[in-house]
C-alpha cells in the first residue's frame, strides 16, 4: 500500500525590515551569534516569523540556525543587490590600483 503525503508550502514574504521588527531581528542575530544589525535591512518571513534578514549596506547576513535558510538567504542577496555592491567594491579597488580618476564633468556656460 503506498500513501501520499500532503506537503503545504510555506509562504515567504521579502520585504523591507521596520521599527516594529526590531525585537524579532535582535532575537535572530542572537540566533547567529551576530551582533544586532543596523542600517536598513531586507527582511524573508516564512509563515509570519522572520527567519533571515541582510543588512544592505554591507550584505551582512543574519540567519536563523534552527531553520533551513539557505534558499532565503540566496533570494535576499539577488534582491538585496549583496552581490552587486560586492562586485562595485571590486571594481572601485581596480580603478584606484590603476589610478584611474573619473573624467572631469562639463560646466554648463
Amino acid at each position: 500500500m503506498t500513501t501520499t503525503s500532503v506537503f503545504s508550502p510555506s509562504s515567504v514574504l521579502m520585504r523591507a525590515a521596520r521599527g516594529s521588527d526590531g525585537d524579532a531581528l535582535a532575537r535572530l542575530a542572537k540566533l547567529d551569534s551576530k551582533p544586532a544589525p543596523r542600517g536598513e535591512l531586507l527582511v524573508a518571513e516564512v509563515d509570519g516569523a522572520i527567519r533571515a534578514a541582510i543588512q544592505l549596506h554591507d550584505g551582512r547576513v543574519f540567519a536563523d540556525p534552527f531553520h533551513p535558510t539557505a534558499g532565503l538567504v540566496a533570494l535576499l542577496e539577488l534582491r538585496g543587490g549583496a552581490g552587486s555592491a560586492k562586485r562595485w567594491r571590486a571594481r572601485r579597488g581596480l580603478a584606484e590600483r590603476l589610478g584611474l580618476r573619473p573624467a572631469p564633468r562639463a560646466r554648463a556656460a
